[in-house]
């Protein structure tokens, strides 16, 4: 995790301190259950919690102990004995050192989606906001990069809000699909440790049992939980590239919110540039990236090895923590970009009403002229106007076969902006369930 990229509340869920009091809690919570079957002694287990409940473990000292073990598990253990006394002798019984991993990077990654999921949110609350706003404002939309056909930026912001609402729905289905807890003891077969142990620390934990854990929870959970995390990042790039283009200097449609005092250039004084959307671009790429290692971890030896341990290490913390960070970024751009419908309807304008070419080869068809003649006569007196040579309804106009078809009045109507925009209420209803 690197500082300039992480928010302390997904941070701390990754802290060796948070990771140790969930390590005790699951070893509390399946002493307690063992209590109550009769495999260790009650009191054994209010001693259990007692002792280790508020207690501030001492990530050094576990550490010193790992040193010699070479055993993160057993160090802990021994560590937590240093603080429960004879009792401890009660810990872990029956039960392996995956049961506790396991179990433990999933709470973790629970409470990470949980974040991601209203991170989300934010996002969503900007983008629905800023669709409102803008939702008639008529822009050009561009395919291939070129001027297509009017759309409005609200249309534009409001395809975002669908992606990250389907985004939010499969962060959810990533955080259940995680939500799993494993307690079955060596190659996952209960012998030495009773499966009901296993139900009392899910239910107290939050989680469900794992069908089959074969000592390890199988990580085809965890490569649908990381891809989910990837797909949200590419959508947040999505967003993220356009805003870009749209800032450029011969666009200037729309840009990131520019604060008094901020510097652009150490060059260059006049320039202002899409540092946080280029950011998030680059954040995107690593959460991607983070995706590959959980597939990878899908396919282990037998019953299980620890080839996904070290992976998972580094990929729980920086996937979680970089998307989160790039979702507020993402969610602060959006509430504060700047907006010019003035420069919109001047991009709009730049092509001398070419926009409006389908409308007028439909019109074409529409009164008896095959589509191949209706595209040809469009298409000549389109490309004069590409190369600057005049305007688009002039030159129909002037051109006979076209006013064969078309009667004045009906060419002019097919340069209406409005009717490209005639349906963005039946698309705010289908998005926000409001037109």
């Amino acid at each position: 995790m690197i500082p300039r990229y992480t928010r302390p509340e997904m941070a701390a869920i990754w802290e060796p301190q948070t990771r140790l009091k969930i390590w005790f809690e699951i070893e509390a919570h399946a002493a307690d259950a063992m209590a109550e079957l009769g495999t260790i002694p009650k009191e054994a287990a209010r001693t259990i919690w007692a002792k280790g409940k508020d207690a501030t473990f001492n990530v050094e000292r576990i550490d010193e102990i790992e040193r010699e073990t070479k055993h993160d598990v057993i160090a802990f253990l021994t560590h937590l004995a240093e603080i429960v006394g004879p009792e401890a002798r009660f810990v872990h019984q029956g039960m392996t050192s995956s049961d506790i991993l396991d179990t433990t990077f999933n709470v973790q990654l629970v409470r990470a989606a949980d974040i991601l999921i209203a991170d989300v949110d934010k996002v969503l609350a900007a983008l629905k906001r800023r669709a409102l706003e803008h939702k008639m404002t008529p822009t050009i939309g561009r395919s291939h990069g070129i001027h297509a056909e009017p759309t409005t930026f609200g249309v534009k912001l409001a395809y975002a809000y669908a992606e990250f609402s389907r985004g939010r729905e499969r962060l959810v289905a990533a955080r259940k699909e995680v939500a799993t807890c494993a307690i079955s003891g060596a190659v996952g077969t209960f012998a030495q440790v009773d499966p009901r142990v296993e139900e009392h620390v899910a239910k107290a934990m939050g989680l469900a049992v794992e069908p089959v854990s074969t000592q390890v929870i199988p990580r085809d959970r965890h490569a649908v939980y990381f891809s989910m995390l990837a797909v949200v990042a590419s959508s947040m790039e999505r967003v993220a590239t356009e805003i870009r283009h749209l800032q450029r200097t011969e666009v200037l449609e729309a840009e990131e919110f520019f604060s008094e005092g901020q510097k652009g250039s150490s060059a260059m004084p006049h320039k202002r540039n899409p540092v946080l959307t280029e950011n998030i671009t680059g954040l995107a790429r690593m959460v991607r990236a983070f995706a590959m290692p959980a597939f990878e971890n899908v396919v282990l030896w037998h019953e299980r090895d620890i080839s996904h341990s070290s992976a998972e290490r580094m990929i729980g913390p920086d996937a979680t923590v970089t998307l989160d960070f790039a979702l507020n970024r993402l969610a602060g751009v959006i509430d504060k970009l700047v907006v010019y419908p003035e420069n919109m309807q001047k991009n709009l304008d730049r092509l001398g009403g070419l926009v409006h070419s389908q409308r007028v080869l439909i019109a074409l068809t529409q009164h008896g002229v095959a589509r191949e003649d209706a595209y040809r006569l469009v298409q000549r007196n389109a490309m004069p106007v590409w190369r600057g040579e005049g305007d688009f309804l002039t030159l129909l106009k002037k051109d006979p076969d076209v006013s064969k078809a078309l009667k004045p009045g009906e060419i002019e109507a097919c340069f209406d902006l409005d009717y490209h925009l005639k349906h963005v209420d039946t698309i705010f209803k289908r998005v926000f369930g409001t037109p």
